[in-house]
């Protein structure tokens, strides 16, 4: 048996292709995260003929005007696309595509770059309108003359062009903060918690909802809805109505200065003491749209079909607080084992509030946070709790 050693060859690669079927597993939500944790003017990626480069923002009073039901459009914005010229049958060009805000209203602007020739500016009051049916129409007529392909532009839309139903950016935008005041948008996605936006500009009236998983049952009848214990229903007998009511007008008073929005430990956005806060003092009020526990399970089903988050909270057997859309801080206070604050009813003028109160004195600086009371779950329907606290029941219901 005769045996033949060879010495082993250094073969350079001289291509990368794969002549086999490849599975590459990848993450997109951390993946565009990523790419927009680097900086303000850093986050640069490409989608096959678009090329991202800002996303803008929106404030609240922006909200209404500017989304329809398929796409938000952020002041700001810019991408480019390369697209076929209205020129040359068979060449393309660079097409900048911007977000603007005119007269309180989006105006949409296409700045047309192609070399040898003067730069052009479209503009139009929706995506498609006038910047680019222009140009559709001049590349439809080129195709017709030329004997190339047709194109239909009835079937081209200006969102898609703009890039803004791009899966990609639309993840991004529909992580801008604030973007749940959009009625008419239909979320596809929903919040992305790993990407770092600024706070809202206005936190008390539109401040960004930051979605959640499915919570199943709550104490209170409404899946979905904070409820309060027994033990947290009505205020105290001792210190009596109207000790209760002078609490309530100066709390209201002074609530901007006890708190703030930051980055939380525990999940997303946090409310933290921007003081020394003694003990069995009302901190703020959990406010928003007050509606029949019927109409709280509707609209439940729809902000889930949504793909929104779900900031409910009862008030009693009939009537539930809605801070989904309209609500203010006080639905970022996160969940704790350990919580150093309390929800409790007060009548006010014959109206009923929800207040959050320390149970304990906290420092400043320190995330306020108040146990949620969900009702125990199966193993199916667990939601992981990351208070971090020494008592810990790792399980929020």
């Amino acid at each position: 048996m005769l045996c033949y050693l060879h010495k082993p060859r250094t073969l350079p690669l001289r291509c990368f292709a794969v002549f086999r079927r490849v599975f590459v597993q990848r993450d997109e939500a951390r993946q565009i995260a990523a790419v927009v944790q680097r900086g303000e003017r850093q986050h640069t990626f490409r989608v096959g003929s678009l090329l991202f480069r800002a996303v803008g923002r929106l404030l609240p009073q922006q909200m209404d005007a500017f989304h329809n039901e398929a796409a938000i459009f952020p002041v700001g914005y810019h991408a480019n696309r390369f697209y076929w010229s209205m020129r040359y049958s068979n060449r393309r060009c660079k097409y900048l595509c911007y977000i603007e805000e005119h007269e309180s209203r989006p105006l949409f602007k296409v700045k047309v770059v192609e070399k040898g020739h003067d730069d052009v500016v479209l503009t139009g009051t929706t995506p498609t309108g006038t910047a680019w049916a222009q140009v559709l129409e001049a590349v439809a007529r080129m195709r017709s003359c030329s004997g190339t392909l047709k194109l239909f532009p009835v079937y081209l839309k200006g969102e898609e062009l703009f890039g803004l139903k791009t899966s990609a950016v639309t993840r991004i935008i529909e992580s801008l903060p604030g973007v749940e005041a959009c009625e008419r948008y239909t979320f596809r996605y929903g919040r992305n918690p790993l990407m770092e936006w600024p706070l809202a500009f206005n936190p008390s009236g539109s401040a960004r909802s930051e979605p959640k998983g499915s919570v199943g049952s709550i104490v209170g009848l409404v899946p979905g809805v904070l409820s309060l214990s027994p033990g947290e229903s009505v205020a105290a007998a001792h210190q009596g109505r109207h000790s209760k009511s002078a609490q309530y007008r100066r709390m209201k008073a002074e609530w901007k200065s006890n708190v703030y929005l930051a980055r939380s430990g525990i999940q997303g956005l946090g409310l933290y003491a921007a003081r020394d806060i003694e003990k069995c003092t009302m901190v703020i009020e959990y406010i928003g749209t007050i509606i029949r526990s019927e109409v709280a399970n509707r609209k439940e089903r729809l902000y889930e079909a949504q793909n929104r988050g779900v900031y409910m909270f009862r008030i009693d057997n009939d009537y539930v607080i809605d801070a989904t859309i309209t609500g203010g801080p006080a639905r970022y206070i996160n969940h704790s084992c350990a919580p150093n604050c309390i929800t409790e009813v007060v009548t006010v003028e014959k109206e009923n509030k929800i207040i959050i109160s320390s149970c304990r004195r906290i420092q400043r600086g320190e995330e306020l946070c108040y146990d949620y009371k969900f009702d125990l779950e199966d193993d199916q329907h667990k939601i992981p709790c990351h208070c971090g606290a020494v008592n810990c029941r790792k399980w929020m219901n």
